[in-house]
């Protein structure tokens, strides 16, 4: 079966293929020429290394992730579980927003979900890393393309890793909240509406969290405002 080239960039390649007689996404990492060979490699082990265990420790949790069903270090490729009719949740925004109907109502539930679901990973201490909506999908639970009803699975843990401590739940925060203002400037309220629903699911520590995700803002602030 000749693979489908789904996404192509400056890291690496997303394709279909199959493993074992299921049909899946293919993801491979390129070889950096600018950096040493040994530290290159060790860098992309890592990556597909974290990209595994916070992918088992999602599942474990409860909270949705694609499978993953073969790691080839060699080859430098992750075969992973591949969801046919997801769109990524800037893809689904950019449509509700297009339609023009009850449009912040909707976004709300969005981002309710979204906020839960961040709350249980810093929970179980789980660091996504690199939280866009472009990391996140959108499945139909019916198998269609009626969005009505859906699940939101969270993707790409290249940059994840386990940790139990404030500043890097502070930080995955703060990530998000600057890429909502950079992706979705038009609907300010995203990133409220996730922080109300992260309090309620992070667990004992969401005073504590929130406080450093306010001392990590404050410092994002002054740099910008130095340049």
């Amino acid at each position: 079966m000749p693979a489908e080239i789904l996404k192509q960039g400056a890291e690496g390649r997303l394709y279909l293929g199959e493993f074992k007689g299921e049909r899946c996404l293919i993801k491979e990492r390129f070889v950096k020429k600018y950096r040493h060979h040994e530290l290159d490699t060790q860098i992309t082990r890592q990556r597909m290394k974290a990209e595994t265990k916070a992918a088992t420790r999602c599942q474990t949790a409860g909270i949705l992730a694609p499978r993953i069903l073969h790691m080839d270090l060699g080859e430098r490729k992750l075969y992973m579980e591949y969801f046919d009719k997801a769109i990524t949740a800037k893809q689904y925004i950019h449509n509700v927003v297009k339609k023009d109907v009850n449009v912040e109502e909707i976004l709300k539930t969005l981002c309710s979900s979204i906020g839960s679901i961040i709350g249980k990973m810093h929970a179980n201490n789980i660091i996504h890393g690199d939280l866009t909506t472009s990391n996140i999908l959108i499945n139909p639970k019916d198998g269609s393309d009626n969005f009505d009803s859906y699940d939101i699975v969270f993707i790409d843990f290249g940059l994840s890793h386990y940790n139990q401590g404030t500043e890097d739940k502070g930080v995955d925060l703060y990530v998000l909240e600057r890429a909502l203002l950079s992706t979705h400037s038009e609907q300010p309220y995203l990133f409220e509406q996730i922080l109300q629903a992260y309090r309620k699911e992070c667990g004992k520590d969401e005073q504590s969290v929130v406080a450093k995700f306010e001392e990590v803002r404050a410092r994002g602030r002054k740099r910008t405002m130095i340049g």
